[in-house]
């Protein structure tokens, strides 16, 4: 088998990700507008599939099990006439983690851990928040993640996972991909070591 085709979702909008919050591994749903995102990416997905000639049926479908990712994959299924249900929960997708930071926004921590933050913005790729983790960990952690795919996937996830993939799959530099943002209510497809959007 070749390389895998990724199609990548990130998860749609929280409130923290409206007032700026950073949320990691704790586990914020989704508000109104990430519900609408989730379902344009399902029918972006349906658009997509009918043109390549994929069976959506035939694939894997992954979610991290955080409960903005799997609504997120409920939602893109419902677009694809599946089961909600029926997908793969997995660890390795989590956020990167910011640790003692989760809460916070990076205005506070610019008052609050301004050593740290300016650490941080020197070499993000390998920069770990306390108790947390850094881009380099969780591009480590996809990179695993991947190696154990048996064929195509559709994953629910979020931002700092696919930069993560990013870099495991050589589609961006570490120094790059944290800076990269990850849009909402996009598909990001991962084929054959190129990335291409669709919205």
């Amino acid at each position: 088998m070749g390389m895998p085709t990724v199609y990548y979702i990130r998860h749609g909008e929280t409130d923290w990700n409206v007032a700026g919050r950073l949320q990691g591994h704790r586990d914020i749903p989704l508000n109104d507008n990430g519900r609408d995102q989730a379902r344009h990416c399902g029918l972006v997905l349906r658009d997509l599939f009918a043109k390549d000639g994929v069976d959506s049926a035939a694939l894997d479908y992954a979610s991290s099990p955080l409960s903005r990712a799997t609504e997120t994959m409920e939602l893109v299924r419902d677009g694809l006439n599946l089961p909600r249900g029926d997908f793969r929960r997995d660890d390795q997708l989590k956020e990167l983690s910011f640790g003692d930071w989760e809460g916070s926004t990076i205005a506070l921590l610019h008052q609050n851990d301004p050593v740290r933050i300016a650490q941080r913005e020197h070499d993000k790729f390998h920069f770990v928040p306390p108790n947390g983790e850094s881009y380099e960990m969780v591009s480590a952690r996809m990179k695993r993640w991947y190696a154990g795919l048996e064929g195509d996937t559709v994953v629910t996830a979020h931002g700092g996972t696919c930069r993560g993939l990013m870099v495991a799959l050589g589609v961006a530099k570490p120094a790059v991909a944290p800076l990269i943002d990850i849009v909402q209510g996009v598909v990001y497809v991962f084929r054959g070591g190129e990335l291409t959007r669709y919205a």
